[in-house]
This record gives structure tokens, C-alpha cells and sequence, in this order.
């Protein structure tokens, strides 16, 4: 199932980072940015995190927190996050539940098919509403330039 704007944000429950239980209603009555990405420390990743991480202040100040979400375990995420200075949670989508349920497991051609033996998610964004509905959709993120396009929606 592919996601639409105005659809309801599929609710999850993960581990973070630091290790605390996360969930979507958490975020209920504020914006959250909550972006997918394939692996921690690869490069695209990595310009992808250090750019939300260097812009997360004006991503808070409009209101929006941040999330990150990829199929490797917490203590990747651990690692990656003491390496780079990531100032917000990673969750670990190891069942890769999240990831389906937000359509970012999966796809069609070669490349996804490879992605998915893998076990990777594939690179896209949500921004979800105050509400908890999708209010925008980034699809092909510019790894590099992320945080700007993000707040470009906010």
C-alpha cells in the first residue's frame, strides 16, 4: 500500500536510540519529520542524518520533531549516533514493521527487489501533521541537502 497526502500516519511502537519505547502518539499535536534511510554510517546516510542533525534547532523551531528509521538494531544506531552527533532518535525497524507499514519496505523494479533481500528500507520522508496525517511526502530526498527540503514543507 503506497501512502497518500492526507492519509492517516500508520501508528508504531520502536526502541530508540537511547532505548526509551517510542510511538507515533507521542508526537500527536506537533509536526514530525520521520524519515526512512537504508543503513546507519553509509555515505548518502550519513550526509542525510548530519544535515537534519546540523539544521534540527530551525526543524524545532517550526515546530516538528525528528525520527529516523532504518532496519538496523539499536545498538547500530548506538554507534552511528556517537560517531556523527545525531541529535535526535534513530528507531530500530528490525521486523521491518514500520518500514511496511509506511510502504518503505518494498517497491518495484530491480532496485527495490535488491533493497528488499537486503533488508533495507528504502530512502524516503514523511512529514506528519499535528493531527497525524501525511501532510508531505519526499520521495527522492537529496541526501546532502535534506534538512532544507525539509523545512522548505514546514
Amino acid at each position: 500500500m503506497k501512502l497518500k497526502i492526507g492519509d492517516p500516519a500508520p501508528m508504531f511502537i520502536a526502541t530508540a536510540t537511547d532505548g526509551r519505547t517510542i510511538r507515533l502518539s507521542d508526537y500527536l499535536g506537533r509536526k514530525l519529520v520521520l524519515y526512512f534511510y537504508p543503513m546507519d554510517d553509509t555515505p548518502g546516510c550519513t550526509k542525510q542524518a548530519c544535515s537534519l542533525r546540523d539544521h534540527h534547532g530551525e526543524i524545532r523551531d517550526r515546530g516538528a520533531a525528528v525520527l529516523g528509521v532504518s532496519t538496523q538494531d539499536a545498538e547500530s544506531h548506538q554507534r552511528f549516533t556517537a560517531k556523527h552527533q545525531i541529535n535526535f532518535p534513530l528507531l530500530a525497524d528490525t521486523d521491518s514493521a514500520i518500514g511496511k507499514a509506511y510502504g518503505a519496505i518494498g517497491g518495484s523494479g530491480m532496485i527495490g527487489a535488491a533493497i528488499n533481500l537486503l533488508g533495507m528500507a528504502n530512502r524516503i520522508t514523511f512529514i506528519i501533521d499535528e493531527s497525524g496525517h501525511i501532510a508531505h511526502i519526499i520521495d527522492k530526498p537529496d541526501c546532502a541537502n535534506h534538512a532544507e527540503e525539509v523545512l522548505n514543507l514546514l
